[in-house]
């Protein structure tokens, strides 16, 4: 069935309830979700204790926080049959909330609309019913400090955890179904087990089944996912600060002249909504920020160059994180993104150190390489950089071997496309969109200036 089709015979989603559970371990948070004459949804979200000292999740600002997760984790089950109307039974929103809501929805998942070629708008594909019951939320004042840093095994959250001025003793990383990978660039950092803050999420297997239906799927907006969660561990663990580690290049959509973006949910209009958002209705007085956001992609690749620490182990591959082991499929955009960004700085010996092959030489990227560039349809629906950067990056390393012989893609590019001017160096800029303290974006200029 199609869009229409799925929403005539599903027309209504069911948020039922959530459940917050400890014991001496672990936190559980578990969601009910359900299609009427379709299936249950009951993923949930464990959290290890470890040796942390939390807060009582026996209140109210904690049963907010945990629900609004809950509006977020819906996004992945809902999009199935994108039903017209969601029913709340376990909670309240309000009008600005609702519209909230359907702002990072409709935004969220644009790349799946735009990918299933659904045609829709922002006010007709939801409506938001509710039945539930108000929480009393509290306003406290309370004088916090400390950090929280996610972290996803590439190279910006490394270079967020050299640069920001974390306490390895109090301070925390947090990863979301730890990997090797990014268990070990936690440890390069410095962090102890105990610092640590692992949480396993957990998809419904229900779900897996209708995407074998041929039920809708497709992109959704993860890290909005994250945001919620680590708002909510930043509360209860009583630090002050979520460090995010998104770059203003996540701003650009992949759709020219369309807002269609892959990052919406990276985005700083994203990071804008959400403080607004927990400042108003979680009250938890978290400040939710991305530490790297002054910053371009380019930038990033050339402090994360210094870090030679990282260099074997950090991972951005999708397409390999699906495996235990995560290695570079050196096929996908994300692969042929990071080369292109590090090749300034590091080809092509330990480039290829790395990815174990040379990207550069393999023709069967061509068509993957010009899309990155701008000169595609569209860029790919994948974590990357803007196009100027993409060409700027190009353009330094084809300017950068002079007169030697240009693998195979570079010698595409010079014989195809105008080189970019590099005599502007967008290294040295510093986005003025940013939610960083003085403080921190010293730290962040200290860095742009560090040859």
């Amino acid at each position: 069935m199609n869009f229409e089709e799925l929403r005539k015979f599903y027309p209504e989603f069911i948020y039922e309830d959530y459940t917050i559970k400890e014991n001496e371990k672990e936190i559980l948070l578990e969601y009910k979700f359900k299609i009427p004459n379709c299936t249950e949804f009951k993923p949930n979200i464990k959290i290890l204790k470890k040796d942390m000292k939390l807060r009582s999740l026996d209140s109210d600002k904690v049963k907010n926080m945990v629900f609004s997760m809950g509006l977020i984790e819906l996004i992945s089950y809902w999009k199935c049959t994108c039903s017209p109307k969601v029913i709340i039974k376990c909670g309240i929103l309000n009008e600005e909330q609702k519209a909230w809501i359907k702002k990072l929805y409709f935004y969220g998942l644009g790349e799946l609309f735009f990918t299933n070629k659904i045609k829709t708008n922002i006010y007709e594909f939801m409506e938001i019913i509710c039945e539930g019951e108000a929480l009393d939320i509290i306003e406290e004042e309370e004088n916090l400090e400390g950090y929280i840093v996610p972290i996803g095994g590439g190279k910006d959250s490394c270079v967020t955890l050299e640069t920001l001025k974390v306490d390895r003793q109090k301070d925390y990383a947090l990863i979301v179904n730890p990997k090797p990978v990014t268990l070990e660039c936690a440890n390069i950092a410095g962090f102890s087990e105990n610092q640590i803050i692992e949480v396993y999420r957990t998809i419904d297997e229900n779900l897996l089944e209708l995407n074998k239906k041929g039920f809708i799927n497709g992109h959704t907006p993860f890290s909005s996912m994250l945001a919620f969660l680590s708002y909510f561990i930043t509360y209860i663990t009583g630090k002050k600060y979520v460090a995010l580690s998104n770059e203003s290049s996540a701003n650009e959509s992949n759709v020219m002249g369309e807002k269609i973006n892959h990052q919406y949910s990276k985005s700083y209009e994203f990071e804008q909504d959400f403080t607004y958002y927990t400042e108003k209705y979680l009250k938890g007085n978290v400040k939710y920020f991305s530490f790297l956001r002054p910053l371009n992609e380019l930038q990033i690749a050339r402090i994360f160059a210094r870090y030679k620490k990282y260099h074997k182990i950090f991972k951005s591959c999708n397409v390999g994180s699906k495996s235990e082991e995560w290695k570079w499929c050196g096929k996908c955009p994300k692969c042929l993104f990071v080369f292109i960004m590090l090749s300034p700085y590091l080809y092509k010996d330990e480039l290829v150190d790395i990815f174990h092959k040379n990207l550069f030489e393999d023709k069967d990227l061509l068509k993957t390489f010009i899309e990155l560039t701008g000169n595609g349809e569209t860029k790919p629906f994948e974590c990357v950089g803007t196009y100027e950067e993409v060409n700027f990056a190009i353009s330094l390393t084809i300017s950068k071997l002079e007169e030697k012989e240009l693998p195979y893609l570079l010698k595409y590019y010079k014989d195809n496309f105008k080189l970019s001017d590099t005599s502007v160096d967008i290294t040295k800029r510093f986005n003025v969109e940013n939610n960083l303290t003085e403080e921190q974006k010293s730290l962040i200029k200290k860095e742009i200036q560090n040859d």
